[in-house]
């Protein structure tokens, strides 16, 4: 039965959809964390230290944040693969160009491709760099996340990678968040405009926290 509905372009949808509002949830979560920062050091380290003692002490140190990462990564990949399959799958479907072109699609649309692999490869920079310090600028700190956030953006590459990335998230969720309730059934007609203003809101309130903080950097706000 489920190798059935995996095997089914529903099933793959599905798939994408309810890890897609997964790390929706995450990003939401991920975002109101980060605006901790502009509270000062303490606050922010403290946020960070938090994070890491969640249920204690029944839960060891750190195991609910690695509960947490395990969910996402299971998450990102599962969307991950699904829509490669789906992409492919609709290449083998019409393996020729239209005679006549399609309507124009919105440019959210067209970049959603472009735009995952973006995130994903920022996915990755993002770990190396704030979570395992490999291609971390300057010395790498561990318990010191607000001095680390510090030192990324005081790089013109760091605050490069993170906006192209943010603004690329924030078509992503535009897209994403109103094709998944399509997709899970809950959309209609006469929902359909407040499902897209709800997804046009959330990409704009995420993308611009998360902005936010470079951009503080960057000015001196946060220092």
């Amino acid at each position: 039965m489920t190798r059935t509905m995996w095997d089914s372009s529903v099933g793959k949808k599905s798939v994408m959809a309810v890890s897609g509002l997964i790390m929706l949830a995450y990003l939401v979560v991920h975002m109101l964390g980060n605006l901790k920062i502009f509270f000062g050091s303490d606050e922010f380290n403290h946020y960070a230290h938090w994070l890491r003692i969640i249920g204690e002490p029944f839960l060891h140190y750190e195991w609910a944040l690695w509960i947490i990462r395990v969910v996402l990564v299971a998450a990102v990949v599962a969307h991950a693969v699904s829509a490669y399959q789906l992409s492919r799958r609709d290449i083998r479907a019409r393996p020729t160009k239209y005679v006549h072109k399609k309507p124009r699609a919105s440019y959210a649309t067209r970049t959603m491709r472009w735009g995952g692999i973006i995130l994903g490869l920022f996915i990755v920079w993002h770990i190396l760099d704030l979570t395992t310090g490999t291609v971390h600028p300057g010395g790498f700190q561990h318990g010191h996340p607000y001095q680390n956030v510090i030192d990324t953006f005081s790089t013109w590459y760091g605050n490069v990678i993170y906006i192209v990335a943010m603004l690329a998230l924030g078509l992503h969720v535009r897209h994403g968040f109103w094709s998944a309730a399509q997709t899970l059934g809950v959309g209609s007609r006469t929902r359909d405009r407040a499902f897209k203003t709800i997804a046009n809101v959330l990409a704009l309130v995420l993308t611009a926290g998360f902005i936010a903080v470079p951009v503080g950097v960057m000015t001196g706000v946060v220092s």
